[in-house]
């Protein structure tokens, strides 16, 4: 006679409870995540165009300005970005935060830090 083998019921409600916490708890941060790469591309971009290598400040604003409308970021603003030369590249970054509730009283609070020289 075999033994029975399988998940009781009591189990299964236990890890069905905390795969859907893990799956709302995705649903809630990733699009913060989402946003953060979408802003390191659009700063990455900016700064690899040859005509933004010798562009004023102004110029750089309205380019990363124009790709963020379109991407429809709103967190940052070109107010937030901090320009800079490295070796004559231009290097472009910013840091920001978000916060995002979870439930009830808990949120959960997240710096970022994108720029145009990390991958």
């Amino acid at each position: 006679m075999h033994a029975q083998r399988g998940i009781t019921l009591t189990g299964f409600l236990i890890f069905a409870a905390i795969a859907v916490g893990i799956l709302l708890l995705g649903f809630k941060i990733g699009p913060a995540y989402s946003e953060f790469y979408t802003i390191q591309k659009i700063m990455r971009t900016v700064a690899n165009e040859p005509a933004m290598q010798a562009a004023s400040r102004g110029e750089i604003n309205t380019a990363f300005n124009n790709r963020a409308t379109i991407e429809n970021i709103k967190v940052i603003s070109y107010n937030d970005l901090e320009v800079s030369k490295d070796g004559g590249k231009l290097v472009i970054s910013a840091t920001y935060s978000v916060k995002v509730p979870l439930f009830y009283n808990l949120s959960a609070y997240m710096e970022f830090a994108p720029s145009s020289e990390r991958q």
